[in-house]
């Protein structure tokens, strides 16, 4: 480890020799090609004798202490523990998607397209990448709770390690730490980096896109980081398609205004990034879109069978507009429908709040005192193109999300955890190293006071759930904001600097207290279903925060088009006042039982999650599961039903292929009336299992209801278990038989 000498200003002692010339902010010195400045840990002014100077200065690299690298390393070890520990509570968490993961580990075609089942009949209604890293943990280690969830937990460590090392370049270790601790106690963060939606990946390879790029703006070697920028947001397209583009406007100013190269080269090097990007995701839609369709799955959550029109439709225009074909309960307009309404303070509601919000407003008090501390600093400082792409991310994905009308969830948030966690890391650590001015510590006391009043707002909306931790960080972060405040005037010299740390001390625990304890209860609670929010419940929250109902109903805790607490009349299968089929929704585990409690329409561990298996799957009876089993290697699929939760369910119990009619909402026209008649003549189906799904909704197909009907009325039907299960290989109607697992 090496260390540099302590630079000497005019007139001090020893202080003979000549200052060296600074270098530029954000570009590496000569003799560290591949490593930049960093504003340092110990100095707020590179060279600079004095901590009330306001203006940015510059500094060649500052010693590394004894305790960052411990520090990281155990930054990492907790995190991993906190998101590891317990993980195989919430059993196959999402079943959708674990069981297109499942379908990758058994088929190449499947794990190729990103199918929901072996057979390869249909897709999920995202692209594949996610599922690529699933699959190939399934194939290597087994199907199991575990082998789906790690890697998404990894990824979060992962994530958490390189936005330290990230915001580390520029300003420091101790920056850093306080920014990889904040993403690691968001409480989204948590929630969905011990869960298997695309969104572990997505911002893990976001934060790689950010990083990267600020390596192009250090210099010299413009052209191959912006390319690997490229190709970062591309894999992220195929994660979660255009959402990874919201980080684009920031990456592209930074670089754009703040490249070490003249204007012309900036241009030729963000087209390339450009073009790296288009072919790093283009390849596989090209695949699909040219691939011919009779020997491919159809692509879920289209109504052509195209995935430029899921990129552009149900995934893309349809979020903001709310014209969503096909989807359950689409947005009206800035009222958002069922995902709750639009406007500026979505991301403060009732739902989203306690989520993300913790940290936001200080983020932005933070980021803003950043820019003016860092505002005299030359065009190429990789320092401020770092607040600048951060504060970027954080202001166009978090207004995109409240103000789009279509479907909206309150776990997309974790998209602005990095973004918050970075400023919060950056603007306090800068604060910190001018401590000596009043400007300063007033900024740091006033943010430490809002934070601690913002937490007691959200904490009040679960006013049952640790009451007294309101009380406590209000108390707390009024001590730490008067030490801040008041210590070195109070008490001098290095008693008065021992007293304001003790400030600082104070209020960060203060600030983080409350995403902390909420965070806690997230790792300690089981999670599943389509639909999941961290923390306890809130009063208020609705699907996309909207007022009234319980976390994780509709608005007003309906369904679409039916009374309170009711599902919709008309449903396949469905009757008032229960799910259709009288299924009650629970996850399962593929063992035959719901080890593991959901959240999924009711919210809260221990409700019911099924919507009919919209939110989540049903539980697979042992009678059920053996009967699927029989025989199932004569047959493509060894039944099929309506919907992509219910398949689910029956696909990772048997870890058979189950085709789920009509995609994710049963509302996809896939497969049609003919290929299914087909299909079941060619004797490739062996049961129908009926009273599942919603069948048309939006707009969409209504195939699902043509091939329910058809199969009641030409095939066999017998219940088991309380399910309707029709036999594809006895075409006769008008007899039936009942089973049940205790033998009948």
């Amino acid at each position: 480890m090496t260390t540099t000498t302590p630079i000497q200003p005019p007139g001090a002692a020893g202080g003979a020799a000549p200052i060296p010339a600074p270098a530029p902010l954000g570009n590496p010195p000569a003799s560290h090609p591949t490593t930049a400045p960093l504003l340092t840990d110990v100095a707020p002014a590179d060279g600079a004798p004095a901590l009330h100077d306001p203006r940015p200065t510059l500094t060649d690299l500052p010693a590394r202490r004894r305790w960052d690298t411990p520090a990281f390393v155990g930054l990492l070890l907790l995190t991993a523990v906190l998101f590891l520990w317990n993980l195989s509570a919430s059993g196959y968490a999402n079943s959708f998607y674990s069981a297109a993961a499942q379908a990758g580990s058994r088929s190449w075609s499947a794990f190729l397209w990103g199918a929901s089942d072996a057979g390869g009949s249909i897709t999920v209604d995202k692209p594949p990448a996610a599922l690529w890293v699933m699959g190939l943990s399934v194939r290597v280690f087994g199907l199991s709770s575990w082998s789906i969830l790690a890697p998404q937990a990894l990824m979060g460590v992962a994530s958490v390690a390189l936005l330290y090392r990230t915001v580390r370049r520029h300003f420091g270790a101790t920056a850093g730490l306080l920014a990889g601790a904040v993403l690691a106690l968001t409480p989204v963060a948590a929630l969905m980096f011990r869960f298997n939606n695309p969104d572990a990946l997505l911002v893990l390879l976001l934060i790689a896109s950010v990083w990267a790029t600020l390596r192009a703006v250090d210099g010299p070697r413009t052209t191959r980081w912006m390319v690997l920028a490229g190709v970062l947001v591309g894999l992220a397209f195929l994660t979660k398609q255009l959402q990874a583009f919201l980080v684009l406007p920031g990456l592209a100013a930074v670089f754009l205004w703040a490249g070490p190269v003249p204007l012309l080269k900036r241009i030729r090097d963000g087209l390339l990034a450009v073009g790296a990007m288009v072919l790093s995701a283009g390849w596989w839609v090209a695949l699909v879109e040219l691939w011919p369709a009779s020997s491919r799955p159809y692509i879920g959550g289209s109504q052509t069978n195209s995935f430029l029109e899921l990129t552009f439709g149900y995934n893309g225009l349809g979020r903001i507009t709310g014209s969503e074909v096909g989807s359950v309960g689409g947005g009206r307009g800035n009222t958002g429908g069922n995902w709750g309404a639009t406007g500026i303070t979505r991301m403060f509601g009732s739902e989203v709040g306690g989520q993300i919000a913790w940290l936001v407003p200080a983020a932005l008090i933070l980021a803003v005192a950043a820019l003016w501390l860092l505002r005299r600093a030359p065009r190429t400082s990789g320092a401020r193109a770092q607040v600048g792409a951060w504060l970027a991310w954080l202001l166009v994905t978090g207004l995109t999300f409240s103000f789009m009308a279509g479907i909206f969830h309150a776990y997309y948030t974790v998209a602005l955890a990095p973004a918050v966690a970075a400023l919060v890391g950056i603007g306090s650590v800068l604060l910190w190293r001018r401590r000596t001015t009043i400007a300063a510590r007033t900024v740091l006391a006033g943010t430490t006071l809002l934070t601690a009043a913002w937490a007691w707002q959200l904490l009040g909306r679960s006013s049952t759930w640790l009451p007294w931790l309101r009380v406590a960080i209000l108390a707390t972060a009024v001590m730490g904001a008067v030490l801040l405040l008041a210590g070195p005037g109070l008490v001098g010299g290095r008693a008065g600097r021992r007293m304001t740390g003790v400030g600082a001390a104070v209020a960060l625990a203060a600030s983080l207290a409350g995403p902390t304890a909420y965070t806690l209860q997230t790792v300690s609670t089981a999670h599943a279903g389509s639909i999941v929010s961290a923390g306890p419940t809130v009063a208020g929250g609705g699907f996309g925060g909207g007022p009234g109902g319980t976390r994780g109903q509709f608005r007003g805790g309906q369904f679409p088009g039916a009374t309170q607490g009711q599902p919709p009349l008309g449903a396949p299968g469905g009757t008032t006042g229960q799910l259709p089929g009288g299924q009650t929704g629970t996850g399962s585990t593929g063992a035959g039982t719901a080890a593991a409690p959901t959240q999924g329409f009711a919210g809260r561990a221990g409700g019911a999650g099924g919507m009919g298996g919209l939110l989540n799957g049903t539980t697979v009876s042992a009678t059920l599961k053996t009967m699927l089993d029989a025989g199932a290697s004569q047959y493509r699929w060894v039944a099929a039903t309506t919907g992509s939760q219910n398949a689910a369910s029956y696909q990772l119990a048997t870890q058979q292929s189950v085709m789920p009619v009509g995609g994710f909402n049963g509302s996809d026209p896939s497969p049609t009336l003919a290929q299914f008649q087909a299909w079941v003549a060619a004797g490739q189906i062996h049961y129908y299992i009926g009273g599942s799904g919603f069948g048309r909704s939006n707009g969409g197909s209504d195939v699902a209801g043509q091939i329910s009907t058809w199969v009641s009325s030409s095939f066999t039907v017998q219940t088991v278990d309380g399910v309707t299960v029709y036999d594809l290989t006895s075409p006769t109607s008008g007899s039936s038989s009942t089973t049940s697992s205790t033998g009948a």
